[in-house]
């Protein structure tokens, strides 16, 4: 988390994944901004949005290899 005057400012969240014989595995990092953060602070909410922003860049944005 990177902080402005004592509030969130910008998050940016890591992951990892793989499928269950690890043939396949995908990691890096969302950025997110205060906005975007502030109600989807649960590790499910976030886990949503991973896997949203993932599936975009690979499904429509065409620069995931």
């Amino acid at each position: 988390m990177s902080y402005n005057n004592d509030a969130i400012d910008k998050v940016r969240v890591n992951f990892q994944g793989y499928d269950s014989e690890r043939s396949i595995n995908v990691n890096g990092n969302i950025p997110l901004t205060a906005e975007q953060y502030k109600g989807n602070e649960s590790l499910t909410a976030l886990e949503g949005i991973v896997r949203q922003e993932v599936s975009t860049k690979i499904l429509d944005d065409g620069t995931a290899v």
